[in-house]
């Protein structure tokens, strides 16, 4: 089975918006074994959203349409499908009541313009949305599925879930297809194929290695298709069990676990608290390791030295230390983790200060030039990076090796280790 994304809205034609709907259901479908045979956005015009629909029906068995379906003037998703398909608006009762419903919880009134929204194309096999206002459309034609949902995020994905895919699964059957996911840090994509040319060769034929880089991170995907799922799994558990041998020291999670996630995990089992001090992030990394649930157990708090003087104020850098070398050097960051084990009480603590850019860089220390240091009271792990991606992706780029960091000195504590350029 084939399907294809449709995504509707001027918002994401001149990037108002970024359309991570068509991402999200791209990986749901494939997991469902329903191959993509390809995606587009069209704007709010009606002879287009017609016209999309028609070349998207034409590529494949299934079209997943998101976007326009408000009661606004704009949303004019549903009167093009009206029109494709030769029939008529007509009323839905059943949408209209529970919008009421919706609007009395809110000690609300719909107005017209919200009576207007529950009209819908008379073919339309009505799909209750319970985050939200507007439902679903289940459309067939010609032995083809067309479904039309909202583009909010969060409600598309809720009927994803709960109403599309289930009915898919049991109406369309298709081949089997399954997944495993090693997370990798601390080397880069072609450092890892190197590791796994001859297990990359040696793979069965109906397996297949993916390489998705990320700041820092890969993640390793195999992929197994056949015709049992159940030994799809066995065979894969086993590949996957070869591969993770090979590049035991860079896994530090599966299926797309965080890297703050798993480094909040090693944390717990060893009954540690963490702190970190951050300059040029502002908070970035802290932020990663408290998004996610549980880690007061073990994330003490942070200090944002942005400036100087909180560097010497609170974290106690030496101003010997920022005259000699500067804010940007090893010598500051080993200072910094210092000082936040002090005023956090942390068992731990990471320190990042550097030139995240535009401006700021000189020939000494460029743009880019970021130092990275965790330890404890007696021993520490500092990292150097030189490699510049523009502000928001060294800020990213810098957290990244700082957890990393943090998970090599839990895994190992070694003195005084230098990773340059991580």
């Amino acid at each position: 089975m084939t399907a294809y994304l449709l995504t509707v809205g001027d918002e994401i034609l001149i990037g108002q918006i970024t359309d991570t709907n068509s991402a999200w259901m791209a990986q749901q479908l494939n997991l469902q074994g329903i191959r993509i045979a390809g995606k587009a956005s069209v704007g709010d015009v009606h002879p287009n959203i017609i016209e999309a629909m028609d070349y998207a029906l034409s590529k494949a068995d299934l079209v997943l349409v998101t976007g326009g379906l408000g009661a606004t003037k704009d949303d004019i998703t549903k009167k093009a499908i009206a029109e494709y398909f030769g029939v008529e608006m007509i009323f839905h009762t059943e949408t209209w009541q529970r919008l009421q419903y919706f609007f009395k919880k809110l000690g609300k009134i719909p107005n017209e313009m919200n009576k207007n929204g529950c009209f819908m194309p008379a073919n339309a096999e009505i799909l209750p949305n319970d985050r939200g206002l507007a439902p679903a459309m289940w459309f067939e034609k010609g032995g083809k599925v067309m479904v039309s949902m909202p583009g909010v995020p969060y409600e598309m994905m809720h009927l994803m879930t709960d109403r599309v895919l289930p009915r898919l699964k049991n109406s369309f059957p298709v081949s089997p297809v399954v997944h495993r996911t090693l997370m990798t840090a601390g080397e880069g994509e072609t450092g890892l194929a190197a590791l796994l040319s001859d297990f990359e060769d040696a793979l069965p034929t109906h397996i297949k290695l993916a390489y998705l880089p990320a700041f820092n991170q890969v993640r390793l995907r195999l992929t197994a298709t056949g015709a049992d799922e159940a030994v799809l799994n066995q065979e894969i558990e086993v590949e996957k069990a070869k591969m993770e041998t090979i590049v035991a020291k860079f896994v530090y999670g599966y299926d797309d676990e965080p890297l703050a996630k798993a480094v909040g995990k090693l944390l717990v089992a060893k009954n540690w608290t963490l702190a970190t001090a951050e300059s040029c992030t502002g908070g970035y990394l802290s932020a990663q390791l408290t998004a996610n649930a549980g880690s007061s157990a073990y994330f003490k708090g942070g200090i944002i030295a942005y400036h100087n003087d909180l560097k010497t104020n609170i974290l106690k850098v030496k101003e010997a230390t920022l005259e000699a070398h500067g804010a940007v050097s090893e010598q500051t960051v080993r200072e910094m983790v210092q000082g936040a084990l002090n005023a956090c009480e942390a068992d731990i603590a990471v320190a990042i200060s550097g030139i995240a850019g535009p401006g700021g860089g000189s020939k000494e220390k460029p743009v880019g030039t970021i130092w990275v240091a965790a330890g404890n009271k007696t021993h520490t792990r500092v990292a150097h990076l030189t490699i510049d991606r523009g502000r928001n992706r060294n800020v990213e780029y810098a957290a990244s090796v700082a957890l990393n960091l943090v998970r090599l000195f839990l895994l190992a504590t070694e003195k005084d280790v230098i990773l340059r350029d991580a």
